[in-house]
């Protein structure tokens, strides 16, 4: 109790020495003032992108490009994306359908450190562009390994309830991969991270690795970084459970999280990366909860209209083909309006519930092209109408202090459906169509509303 106490005074102090410190206009991070974010003495508000593989990508060894990166950032910047939300790494074991790679740790702090140095070279890409990256440290989700991964390595077991047979359960020894047995099965499994002590311990160990690292191109420790925005908790972190148990460790396991992040780095921002509600099993108590810690600057929220349900229930089937004929209405198209109304809806939902108290951001959303075709240039007339009314919110409303969509593929040369190894990273998930919610450099109608939207926020 006493550590924890001096450990909250500690992040206080250095709090208010860094909100001094960059009160002046060449302060190089952003930070907070009520509801929106700041930036050498201006207001901030962006429209950036998803582009997780980033660090992979920057890389020299398998998977790494940095010619294909450099002309990345180079499009980025044309059309005035300053701000990109990037994983720092996967985790767990190699070869896992629907899993990225390679990994960044294959056993808990053995790092590979190729993808290490990618990081470091896209964060000095950045430095020097006057970019701005959030970075996440965990995942709740199997594609990267995250959650499963922390379980695997401390051995944990489960019985969980069958999704395809009623009232039996199910033995796993290790992580479900839910593409092959099943997401009721995956989410149950994972449940058990918040509780578990010792696999928190080993996600412990690596937000203090990487938050306290020192970037090798530069010479500058991450925590003095002028490209770094924020630090992540995870990617849509969730209990994955109804019960108080599980909330009340999940809340608790925010809180560690982002009081060490802070601890070691007092400069950057701090935020959980979660969807919003939906993601906090649809309780409002704890998605105010996370977001009203001491530690966590700001809020996000995410938003899927098609997984969510919001184009119809023709979603979701990763191993059939999904494509709309042209015999029938596309509701990629024709469902446009009825997306854009529950977006307003959920956005206006999580500023209800924070009451202002701090920033919003729409740091991930994703909408199909049309007829759910994937490849680069085909047809986003109902894209296009999205972006432009969550941009719209971005740019008049100020709702929201910023966004993120997921996700740019660029100048990736798609060659499977499904991503197979060796293939092209686009910011589709392993598991997911390749192509399906990416933004390429083909889609010159989807690009020119970004670079409207940018211009008009500079």
């Amino acid at each position: 109790m006493i550590m924890k106490f001096l450990n909250s005074i500690f992040t206080l102090f250095y709090a208010v020495l860094t909100f001094a410190s960059c009160a002046e206009p060449d302060c190089p991070y952003v930070r907070v003032e009520g509801n929106h974010f700041v930036l050498g003495g201006k207001d901030y508000r962006y429209v950036g992108t998803n582009f997780w593989y980033g660090a992979i990508l920057a890389s020299e060894g398998r998977g790494g490009n940095r010619e294909r990166l450099l002309r990345e950032l180079d499009l980025m910047q044309q059309v005035g994306i300053d701000n990109v939300r990037v994983l720092v790494g996967g985790e767990g074991r190699e070869g896992i359908p629907s899993h990225i790679m390679p990994k960044l740790q294959c056993e808990p702090g053995a790092y590979n450190d190729t993808i290490l140095a990618g990081l470091d070279f896209l964060m000095a890409e950045l430095e020097r562009r006057d970019m701005k990256a959030v970075l996440y440290l965990n995942n709740a989700w199997e594609w990267s390994g995250g959650y499963g991964a922390y379980l695997d390595w401390v051995g944990f077991t489960a019985d969980v309830k069958s999704s395809t047979q009623p009232g039996m359960m199910t033995h796993f020894d290790r992580t479900p991969v839910p593409t092959l047995e099943g997401w009721w099965e995956y989410m149950q499994y994972v449940s058990n991270f918040v509780t578990n002590d010792s696999a928190r311990a080993l996600a412990r160990n690596h937000v203090a690795n990487i938050v306290g690292r020192t970037n090798t191109v530069t010479g500058r420790p991450y925590s003095e970084s002028p490209a770094l925005m924020a630090w992540e908790i995870a990617n849509e972190p969730r209990c994955f459970a109804d019960d108080s148990l599980h909330k009340t460790r999940f809340v608790e396991w925010i809180d560690e999280q982002s009081s060490l992040i802070k601890s070691i780095d007092p400069n950057h921002l701090v935020t959980t990366g979660s969807e919003g509600v939906h993601g906090c099993e649809d309780d409002i108590v704890l998605f105010r909860a996370i977001h009203s810690l001491p530690n966590i600057d700001y809020a996000c929220i995410h938003i899927w209209p098609n997984n969510w349900g919001w184009l119809g229930q023709f979603n979701q089937n990763y191993d059939s083909d999904k494509t709309i004929g042209d015999d029938v209405s596309d509701p990629i198209v024709t469902r446009v309006a009825a997306a854009c109304d529950s977006t307003a809806a959920y956005v206006a939902e999580a500023n209800a519930i924070l009451g202002g108290r701090c920033p919003v951001v729409l740091e991930e959303f994703g909408y199909p092209r049309d007829r759910f075709l994937f490849a680069s240039g085909s047809p986003t007339e109902g894209r296009d109408r999205y972006y432009a009314f969550v941009f719209d919110l971005i740019g008049r409303e100020k709702s929201l202090a910023g966004c993120n969509f997921w996700g740019w593929g660029g100048l990736a040369d798609v060659k499977h459906t499904i991503w197979q190894p060796f293939d092209d990273y686009v910011c589709d998930p392993a598991q997911e169509e390749q192509g399906l919610n990416s933004v390429f450099a083909a889609d010159s109608s989807t690009l020119d509303i970004i670079r409207k939207i940018n211009k008009s926020l500079q």
